[in-house]
């Protein structure tokens, strides 16, 4: 087979600092609006360009990192050609003089998990969200057991006004004064202080020396800065106006669980609450994750019929589980599902996009690939696991590999923790991401691939070098010392490599012919020399640095917003059209919006705007709008290929996704790969049945996002992703560039960009279940 010729060039992203409209490819119309609104941080001189935030994330790398010369120029070069980049916190938050404290290394990250064992572990997921984290947890009756007995009803008696002390003499340390049964939590200017006063009301519900009489809290937030004020040093403007609401409903968690410990659902109703209080106006779904054990019922069902209508027919959201919908929800199984179990769950997918399965065995062998070296080992341990239990697959680990201390053992067998997209495993532990931009990359140039997962991999290696101030997350970086380096653009990668008659394989179901096979063999002869060079290169610099080698160096990402910057099909995934209107959500009146208008590019409101009587505004000033979509034209970079046109991806089976997701997660992945399999409901049966055979079989399956297809369940106006076929986009073009009154999307910012971001750089995750509005079931 020989590569398709017929690629465009894409190195067209020479940087010229003066002229930042040129810092992106022309095939990544989004990447200015996304570039600035995530992540350029504002300078007393203004906004960073494409050059600075590369030396600035560069600066803190070779800090940290300690790199040579030769190490430098590679990751400098590949950060300039758009091709290998840091996670996008690091692009946010790396370099600057904040990310250097001890105390916000946690804020470099895009996401974590934390075991739930002690009240310490809710005020951790609640700091790290703070700072930018999704956050995961496995809430399983082995952890949650270790919760203390909730002794004491909590009452709140009174919650302060915001605002009220002159900023000069503003504490930042939460103090607490406890006069009997009465306490004062007076809530310090900081972010540990917004946690330490969350963490203080779940310690005094246990607390024995009020022998369980009432507590009365009174709670003063007069020091808190209000809401718009600057952050400095993390970046982005200051947003309470959730947080005088957090103590009650928390207070009220707690008191319903008096005289027990608490469950699963209130583990994960007291978490999302303060998450609900960081994700201030509560549109869209959080970076999080819970993962509940198979048979909790109570977690199985805790967000159905979370939409009620009254006699009248209006909707309404039950006021007591709403903060559920801050994360998503899976349930694992540590033995292996039956079909019926997994087909029940895939319909559920279907119909509500909750009921996630995942595979705990898998995920644990992989964990320990430094023992588990072989396949037949890896299903081995397995089939013990999946047969005898947990502790059997640990004395059979101990007989063959021992001896291995208590400690990392327990370490070793609770390593199927995943981060809020699914793309990584571990315990207690912190993603520390890179990306590979295959769309940037010649699929003939060897040298070029190389040279960008070589700079991904330095990427990661540097942060390895970070020591955790807290406790847990130390321990288990010293076991665990995990990276992930992850790519984007696959999918346009292998079109560019393959042409046209590989997408129309796509569109036949990715059959098993000869053409079929030879086609497989390429993807795999590709995906594992990646994996092969990140494993040397990131193991080379664990040696040179007398650091321990991470046994699991590959994943992917969904990549939703830092594809935007180079034009790229989200991680493995095919994009939603040959051609498609992108929407891009910002506050209204946002600068980068502004600008965008100045651009050409036309905005309305968001899904989350509507009139009295329920129906979307349409005036992006009308004085009820408060967020807006900017609509940008987007062509995928081999559109234009002859016979392309003729390919539907949205007919791509979801036989045919899993096949590809399942090709990326044997030959490159060692975590797991972050997939949203977007299916129809005639396709439940052979869709369970596949991921049925890959648990059965050994195959590599691990966890999986399943989405219904809006055309064949349910659609809303106004998506992130809006198909057009190709007359239809050339008249958007046109239009966008009748409209434009500025052709420096730079200088267009600059007339508009005063004060301080009202973001503080990319979400700790951003794969399309999350991109979705979580709207009412209300057509």
């Amino acid at each position: 087979m020989t590569l398709a010729t017929n690629r465009p060039e894409t190195n067209d992203c020479s940087i010229n600092p003066g002229n930042n409209q040129h810092d992106f490819p022309s095939t990544a119309p989004a990447a200015n609006p996304v570039f600035y609104r995530t992540y350029s941080r504002k300078t007393p001189i203004g906004r960073e360009s494409w050059t600075e935030v590369s030396q600035r994330n560069l600066e803190g790398l070779n800090q940290l990192g300690a790199l040579n010369d030769s190490e430098l120029e590679l990751m400098a070069r590949m950060q300039a050609e758009k091709k290998a980049l840091p996670s996008g916190r690091w692009l946010w938050i790396g370099g600057t003089e904040w990310i250097q404290k001890e105390k916000n290394f946690s804020g470099a990250y895009n996401c974590t998990s934390t075991n739930l064992i002690d009240w310490e572990a809710f005020g951790l997921m609640m700091d790290l969200a703070m700072m930018g984290c999704g956050t995961g947890a496995i809430i399983e009756p082995h952890l949650i057991s270790q919760l203390p007995v909730i002794e004491n009803p909590i009452e709140i008696k009174s919650v302060s006004e915001i605002g009220i002390t002159d900023p000069s003499k503003r504490q930042e340390n939460t103090s607490l004064k406890i006069d009997g049964n009465e306490v004062l939590i007076k809530v310090g200017d900081s972010r540990r202080g917004w946690v330490d006063s969350y963490q203080m009301l779940l310690e005094l519900s246990s607390d024995k020396r009020f022998n369980r009489q009432s507590v009365l809290v009174t709670i003063d937030l007069t020091d808190i800065r209000s809401a718009g004020e600057p952050l400095k040093g993390f970046g982005g403007m200051a947003n309470p106006v959730k947080l005088k609401d957090l103590y009650q409903r928390v207070a009220g968690i707690l008191t319903k669980s008096l005289g027990r410990q608490l469950t699963s659902v209130e583990c994960c109703l007291l978490i999302d609450e303060a998450a609900v209080t960081i994700v201030a106006g509560n549109i869209r779904r959080s970076a999080g994750m819970r993962q509940f054990l198979e048979n909790d019922i109570e977690a199985a069902s805790a967000k159905e019929n979370l939409w009620q209508q009254d006699q009248e027919g209006n909707w309404r959201i039950d006021p007591e589980r709403d903060a559920l919908r801050m994360a998503n929800h899976t349930r694992v199984y540590h033995s292996k599902p039956t079909l019926d179990v997994i087909t029940e769950a895939v319909t559920k997918q279907f119909h509500s996009g909750e009921g996630a399965i995942q595979f705990a065995p898998e995920a644990i062998a992989r964990s320990n690939a430094d023992l588990l070296s072989t396949s037949e080992l890896k299903e081995e341990f397995i089939e013990i696991y999946c047969s005898q239990g947990k502790e059997e697959a640990g004395r059979w680990l101990q007989l063959n590999y021992g001896p291995i201390d208590p400690e990392e053992l327990e370490h070793r067998l609770g390593r199927y923790g995943l981060n809020p997209c699914g793309e990584i495993l571990g315990a207690d532990f912190h993603c520390n991401l890179a990306e590979v931009h295959l769309n940037q990359i010649n699929p003939l140039d060897e040298l070029g691939q190389e040279d960008a997962f070589k700079a991904a991999g330095l990427s990661v290696a540097c942060l390895l070098n970070h020591k955790f101030e807290v406790e847990r997350y130390r321990k288990s970086r010293a076991l665990d010392p995990i990276v992930g380096v992850s790519f984007t653009g696959l999918f346009d990668f292998f079109v560019h490599a393959f042409g046209t008659p590989w997408l129309k394989w796509w569109e036949e179901g990715r059959p098993d012919t000869d053409e079929g096979k030879e086609f497989k063999r390429k993807e795999s002869e590709y995906l594992s020399r990646w994996k092969n060079i990140v494993n040397q290169t990131v193991w080379d610099y664990c040696d040179k640095h007398s650091l321990r080698r991470p046994n699991r160096c590959t994943t992917v990402q969904p990549a939703g917003t830092k594809s935007l910057l180079t034009g790229a099909a989200p991680g493995w995934h095919p994009p939603k059209a040959q051609r498609f209107i992108r929407r891009i959500t910002f506050r209204k009146s946002d600068p980068v919006a502004m600008a965008c208008m100045d651009y050409g590019y036309t905005i309305v409101p968001s899904q989350s705007d509507k009139d009295e009587n329920g129906l979307l505004l349409n005036d992006p000033f009308d004085p009820r709008c408060t967020e807006w979509l900017v609509e940008i034209p987007t062509e995928v970079s081999w559109a234009n290929i002859p016979g392309a046109d003729e390919i539907e991806i949205n007919n791509f089976s979801a036989l045919a996704q899993f096949d590809f997701y399942m090709q990326v997660q044997s030959n490159y992945t060692d975590h797991n790969t972050s997939a949203t399999i977007e299916f129809r409901e005639e396709e439940i049966k052979p869709l369970s049945k596949a991921i049925y055979d890959s648990i059965d079989q050994n195959k590599g399956y691990i966890s999986a996002a399943l989405l219904a297809r809006f055309d064949a369940n349910a659609t809303f106006p106004r998506l992130p992703f809006e198909p057009i076929d190709s007359k239809t986009y050339d008249q958007l073009l046109k239009d966008v560039l009748e409209r434009r009154v500025s052709t420096n999307f730079f200088e267009a910012l600059g007339r508009y960009d005063l004060g301080e971001l009202t973001e503080a750089g990319p979400a700790g995750c951003d794969s399309d279940k999350c991109l979705l509005p979580l709207t009412s079931p209300k057509k």
